[in-house]
């Protein structure tokens, strides 16, 4: 109870700050009036969804909004807060120094029309994030982007040359609440004829009825050359509380069953050969394997158990830390890893092939696209799904189409 009092207090304390840029633009009451009857509610439906919130308890489609909703009052205000402060630490000295050096007290215009641009520029900005985090909630959570990549190796088999890998992540079920938003998206990934489909984790927030809903969505998914996947950190249902072990345990079973049921093939910890014209390229999928707390329940020896060492392989693994902490140093030559996790924070600023940032990269030093590392590849997908935060905002929810070539990438 003390720390939401404190928030509440301190929140007030800055709103008021940032208001004064609200207020110094406009008089109207009416407006003012506007303004703290929005905030009130926003801030009213956030605590009253998370007062007691314990994470365990599962996380709601009302949880979500509120904290969406919660998102996009607080980072515009922010802006409006820096600006204030900002033009507060330049304008009161400089006050002061006229006052009592220059003796001028006739300056007050000067700093009421100053305060009053600073206060339109700040506004004006402050419009930018707000205007993108809603869009981010009620568009861009179904932005999808197909993203397509050439990725050349000279060991690859011939038969493999010009084979297509699509890959998905992250779908988070649990999450949707746009039916025809999803079934876009599958018949999105069906349209890129790939020779083999690569989901790699994360298929639910918690629990596996979050899927049956969509299971008869999913199953639309085809490729000539099967659909594969593995577990994610959430598929193992450690974020709720369960009546049980047992009950924990039915509950990832039912998982694999319902991914079987869509027609998934589920690598736990295992390997699959893709064969073509009597050539061959290894398939390995490792369970859950990440840093900083999350579940370490990849295998990669015995998911490779049975490949030769000189085999091409594909490796999918949930959380691109793995690649850094243990596959990229492994004996064995992955040549490419698929991975997911990270979702780029849902939040981000990408102008494809020339800038690319998000606060996920202070978590993670591969978070979004292809990188190289002692001559093998990983792609950390951005994710099909969202969690938490209800929306992405310039982070857009990928469908990857990975085409393997024969030979060296011309400069």
């Amino acid at each position: 109870m003390l720390r939401w009092i404190i928030f509440l207090v301190v929140y007030l304390i800055f709103d008021l700050y940032a208001f004064q840029s609200f207020k110094t633009v406009s008089k109207n009451n009416w407006l003012h009036t506007f303004y703290w009857v929005v905030t009130a509610l926003i801030i009213g439906n956030f605590v009253f969804h998370y007062y007691g919130f314990n994470r365990r308890d599962g996380f709601s489609h009302a949880h979500a909004y509120a904290f969406g909703f919660f998102v996009a009052l607080l980072v515009p205000k922010a802006v409006l807060l820096i600006a204030m402060i900002s033009e507060d630490v330049f304008r009161i000295p400089l006050a002061i120094y006229r006052y009592f050096i220059e003796g001028d007290s006739t300056k007050g215009n000067y700093f009421a029309s100053r305060r009053q641009f600073i206060s339109k520029m700040a506004l004006g900005i402050a419009a930018i994030p707000l205007a993108s985090i809603i869009y981010g909630i009620y568009k861009g959570k179904y932005n999808y982007k197909v993203l397509k990549y050439t990725l050349h190796f000279e060991d690859l088999p011939e038969a493999f040359d010009g084979y297509k890998v699509t890959q998905i992540s992250d779908i988070h079920s649990g999450s949707f609440d746009n039916m025809d938003k999803v079934k876009y998206a599958v018949n999105l990934i069906n349209e890129q004829e790939s020779d083999v489909i690569l989901f790699t984790g994360d298929m639910v927030n918690n629990k596996a009825d979050e899927l049956v809903p969509y299971k008869n969505v999913f199953n639309k998914l085809k490729a000539k050359d099967g659909l594969f996947s593995i577990l994610g950190n959430h598929d193992y249902g450690d974020y709720v509380t369960w009546e049980s072990d047992e009950a924990k345990h039915q509950n990832l079973e039912d998982l694999k069953e319902l991914q079987k049921e869509i027609g998934f093939d589920v690598l736990l910890n295992e390997s699959r050969f893709l064969e073509k014209n009597g050539e061959r390229i290894a398939l390995v999928g490792v369970e859950n394997w990440g840093v900083g707390g999350f579940k370490q329940a990849g295998d990669l020896k015995k998911a490779s158990k049975g490949i030769d060492e000189n085999d091409f392989k594909i490796l999918m693994s949930h959380d691109p830390s793995h690649w850094e902490k243990e596959v990229i140093n492994d004996n064995y030559n992955y040549h490419l890893t698929l991975s997911g996790h990270t979702h780029g924070m849902q939040f981000g600023i990408e102008i494809p092939g020339w800038f690319k940032w998000s606060p996920a990269k202070w978590r993670y030093k591969y978070w979004a696209g292809i990188y190289k590392e002692m001559g093998q590849y990983i792609n950390v997908n951005r994710g099909f799904g969202y969690l938490a935060f209800p929306g992405r905002v310039g982070i857009w929810p990928e469908i990857t189409v990975i085409e393997l070539k024969k030979g060296v990438e011309l400069a």
